[in-house]
């Protein structure tokens, strides 16, 4: 029946090949259009699969986890490596995230990078990223979703650094790379040590108790040997979860491996809709979900690791948000902390007793981490895309060039007005329903852990509506203004931001009504932690208070930077110079990296390996070279060639010989 899924994986693969071995030869309009259509493709059948998934019929309330290819890759003793194609709610979800917003992304190049050389290329790299995205998501196991990990990180690299004539674009692609592949390093030693104790790769270890459906002629999962995994140490399951997700955080931008993310702006802007908006920066959050019943059955403490990381992140990067003045990099800050909320939310999935694994609470959580991964994204993407628009129109990043862009950009005006309310959690937006679900998880979880994310989630109500009177309202700048009259993009680049606005829109009123009414059918149907449906009931106190929080952040930004003049900025900034430049710079965040990393780990750590390496090792080998070279150039004159030579030495050799026998 979902045979037709391994297509979702190749096309996106065959338009990468057929653009990067022929792009160069093809007009720009021909490779925007393979690369665009293989993604229209992949969205139809990705659609197709999820009407088809969702509206199957369940067994016992859950829905059934399809295997349609599953095939050994490698073999190794009592492990083998499978690579096939896992269809259950989280990947089904991200199908529809990853084929929508990356069709988008396609749609809006055309605009956005017309004439860009390069253009081949660009697209090329595109549809290798969706397809290493795409790949984690369906993987049926750890190391297949490990292999298209890298795989992500080495596209996202080649699309940062696409303006590679560019010092900072490589500088950031470089830095992007680096801290990504030392994160890496601790999940393929996680992976490694799972495999090794638990005999198996496979999700199915977990024993979620979902009903696996496997294809005509696949390969059966490898079950986890549990008992061996258990008598080799309590710890052994929870240290590799959480060498895991160390990966995730690099991967997620997790502090403090959050700081190639802001660098990451280099590339273009669609590239960051597309990378740091909805996809590969919540491969981590998906990571987690994967994995969630090893961390709920397993380590279920361990999640406050997850929690508190999560915690500090969404805050740190909330208030960096608040005094950056490019853009990109608030949006930047903006994902970092959004993305910390959905991690916070899977890590206060601590079951409340042991006889429940998967009670109210660990479904609230779980639920809510997903749902707002799916409204993050088609919101997100949208800000990401609309200040494309608006950077297209003034040729710049900072906000300083801006202000007044309302009446020349009424399209990316309004469309980045509902993305603002909807990241800042106002009721009929998507972003109120999923962030509202986090915050009353967080409550259950601990009180103070539901007032500091509230009070994080009004710093972003703040921040994004001072990012929007910036660039909408505000001063104008005429001086530049008038060499370059700002003006709407062309419908190449609005019409994915007006897609991605109705859809926001649509869920947010769905959703909310949804709540409040008891309805099913919302999110919570399709997507939990136990696969059974959870109708969503939101606390009033709990959504009131947030609301209103959230309103009064809208209202104090709208008092500091709507007008012309905005002399109470300008009096907080004399008034705390330092707090503003700290944050300003990231409170030195890469300061600090570089001189752990050039003072510490290089002069103290990597200096004296490298001179031990120099002339211990290899002053051994040379001296064992040199002693044979010597050796030989002396005995070089034994081979004379001179047979009554070689006559005396071996009968006295033969006399020396007898000689010590006698004696012996």
């Amino acid at each position: 029946m979902y045979s037709y899924t391994i297509f979702i994986m190749l096309l996106p693969l065959l338009s990468f090949l057929v653009l990067g071995l022929a792009g160069m030869k093809m007009q720009h309009k021909v490779a925007g259009l393979i690369g665009t259509c293989s993604l229209g493709l992949v969205t139809i059948l990705s659609y197709l699969t999820a009407f088809q998934y969702f509206s199957a019929d369940r067994v016992n309330g859950v829905f059934q986890t399809i295997v349609p290819y599953n095939y050994t890759w490698l073999p190794l003793g009592n492990l083998h490596f499978d690579m096939g194609i896992l269809l259950d709610p989280i990947s089904v979800m991200m199908l529809i995230v990853i084929s929508t917003v990356s069709l988008m992304v396609h749609i809006y190049s055309f605009g956005y990078m017309h004439g860009e050389k390069g253009f081949q290329r660009y697209y090329a790299f595109l549809s290798l990223f969706t397809m290493s995205m795409l790949g984690l998501v369906l993987a049926t196991n750890i190391f297949q979703m490990y292999m298209f990990w890298e795989l992500v990180g080495v596209s996202s690299y080649l699309l940062i650094g696409f303006y590679y004539p560019l010092k900072p674009a490589i500088a950031a692609s470089k830095k992007a790379f680096i801290v990504t592949r030392f994160a890496d390093m601790f999940f393929l030693i996680g992976i490694l040590m799972f495999g090794y104790y638990t005999d198996s790769f496979s999700f199915s270890f977990a024993g979620h108790g979902m009903d696996v459906v496997m294809g005509e002629g696949t390969t059966p999962f490898v079950q986890g040997n549990v008992v061996k995994a258990l008598t080799a140490g309590t710890l052994i399951i929870p240290t590799a979860l959480v060498l895991m997700f160390i990966g995730g955080a690099g991967k997620s931008a997790m502090f403090p491996l959050h700081i190639w993310l802001p660098d990451a702006m280099e590339g273009p802007t669609p590239v960051s809709a597309l990378i740091h908006a909805a996809t590969m920066v919540v491969a981590g959050v998906f990571q987690i979900a994967r994995m969630f019943p090893l961390w709920i059955h397993f380590a279920p403490h361990t999640l406050s690791v997850v929690v508190w990381v999560g915690v500090i992140t969404a805050f740190y990067a909330a208030a960096v948000a608040c005094a950056q003045s490019d853009i990109k990099r608030v949006l930047a800050f903006s994902t970092i902390s959004q993305i910390a909320f959905m991690m916070v939310a899977l890590g206060v999935c601590l079951p409340s007793h042991s006889d429940a694994i998967y009670d109210d609470h660990a479904q609230l959580g779980y639920m809510a981490s997903m749902f707002h991964l799916f409204t993050h994204a088609m919101f997100k993407a949208c800000l990401f895309l609309g200040a494309g628009c608006i950077i297209h129109a003034v040729h710049s990043n900072e906000m300083a060039l801006m202000g007044g862009l309302r009446k020349y950009m009424p399209v990316t005006h309004w469309t980045f007005l509902i993305s603002c309310l909807a990241i800042a959690g106002i009721p009929f937006f998507s972003g109120f329903s999923s962030k509202d679900e986090i915050i009353s998880a967080c409550f259950q979880y601990s009180p103070v852990v539901g007032w500091i994310m509230t009070g994080i989630a009004a710093m972003t109500a703040f921040y994004m509506f001072r990012l929007y009177y910036g660039i909408f309202w505000g001063t104008e700048n005429k001086e530049a203004h008038e060499h370059h009259t700002p003006h709407e993009a062309p419908a190449s680049m609005t019409i994915p931001l007006i897609v991605l606005c109705v859809i926001t829109l649509g869920v947010g009123i769905y959703s909310t009504i949804a709540g409040f009414a008891g309805w099913g059918g919302s999110f919570g149907h399709f997507v939990t932690a136990s696969g059974m449906d959870y109708t969503i009931h939101f606390d009033t106190k709990i959504a009131l208070t947030s609301t209103i929080i959230a309103i009064l952040s809208i209202c104090l930004a709208t008092y500091i930077y709507k007008g012309e003049s905005q002399p109470i900025a300008d009096r907080l900034y004399k008034t705390f110079p330092k707090l503003h430049r700290a944050a300003y710079k990231r409170f030195y965040q890469d300061e600090i990296w570089q001189y752990l990393t050039h003072r510490i780990i290089f002069r103290c750590v990597s200096t004296p390996i490298a001179w031990f390496d120099r002339h211990i090792v290899d002053g051994t080998f040379n001296f064992m070279a040199w002693g044979t070279n010597e050796a030989g150039e002396s005995i070089r004159s034994w081979q004379s060639g001179d047979v009554r030579q070689y006559a005396v030495w071996f009968i006295t050799g033969s006399v020396a010989l007898t000689l010590i026998l006698l004696c012996i």
